[in-house]
């Protein structure tokens, strides 16, 4: 698949309230959760609209907590055809959890959203991307709670995640999960963000365009992600550090037009329809993925 130009590429939405991603963890406890007002509704009802209009289908990674607050939005996503994957029940690092712990979430949140929607939920993407050399154990147990592929590595730098040296195709590890990175483009010897969030909302759109174009031409298939808070520059604003706020907040106001212009540049599917069923190398070990040993 790689190297292979494609007019299909795969479409993700990470299913998080505002007050619960990462960058603010340390300003907001999940035991406030319920304090803040909720803005899911109009965010995903924007959103569906948008994919509505470009025929985009898309794989909504949503929290557990996500499906057990707001089951009638989870079902609106999928009476329009889009694929329900899972983001783990209450967005933690999984710095921050044990093995046992990580396995009960990610459990729990499969039970509650095949409950909800009697479907079976085949996709996992681990909170900020936070599987590494150090929680290896990770893959093991997704594949145990029956997910069949991850989206849980973004061969970047950063300081929040990432596995600079990983492999930026999907491949199978040796226990047969299907791991799929967010996709990013070479400059160099430097693996470039243009996978989404953030990045998408930051830089113009013609230059964005320009490095996915690049990507494409890598790798194939693009897997692009995002988030419904992204979308509405209204939200309530969360007294944290400046860096936190400049990144949650950084043209949300222009996001919402800009992913409706990349909507309409090519057809986006959900994951599954875009990687499942298709051959990819195997690593022998996450160890070569940590420390970027293999690039086949």
């Amino acid at each position: 698949m790689a190297g292979q130009h494609s007019d299909k590429a795969a479409m993700t939405v990470d299913v998080e309230e505002y007050f619960q991603v990462e960058a603010f963890s340390n300003d907001v406890r999940p035991s406030q959760w319920q304090s803040f007002e909720s803005r899911l509704r109009g965010q995903i009802d924007s959103m569906l609209e948008v994919f509505d209009v470009t025929a985009t289908k898309a794989t909504f990674f949503t929290l557990g907590w996500i499906a057990e607050h707001h089951p009638q939005v989870i079902k609106d996503i999928l009476a329009q055809g889009h694929e329900l994957g899972s983001h783990g029940y209450m967005h933690q690092h999984l710095s921050k959890q044990s093995r046992q712990q990580f396995s009960d979430d990610i459990r729990n949140a499969k039970a509650r959203l095949e409950d909800l929607t009697a479907q079976p939920v085949v996709g996992f993407r681990a909170p900020c991307f936070s599987i590494s050399a150090d929680n290896e154990w990770a893959h093991d147990e997704i594949l145990a709670a029956g997910y069949r592929y991850s989206s849980s590595s973004y061969p970047i730098n950063h300081d929040l995640y990432g596995v600079p040296l990983a492999p930026r195709h999907p491949y199978y590890l040796e226990n047969g999960l299907l791991e799929i990175p967010v996709t990013t483009t070479q400059l160099g010897s430097r693996s470039i963000p243009i996978g989404g969030g953030g990045y998408f909302r930051l830089l113009p759109y013609w230059l964005f365009m320009a490095l996915q174009r690049r990507a494409d031409n890598q790798l194939g298939p693009i897997n692009f992600y995002t988030h419904p808070w992204e979308f509405d520059p209204k939200q309530p604003r969360i007294k944290s550090n400046a860096k936190s706020s400049f990144r949650h907040h950084v043209n949300q106001g222009s996001a919402l037009s800009k992913l409706q212009r990349l909507c309409g540049s090519r057809q986006w599917l959900s994951m599954s329809e875009i990687y499942l069923n298709q051959q990819y190398p195997t690593l022998s070990s996450w160890q070569q993925v940590a420390n970027g040993l293999s690039h086949a």
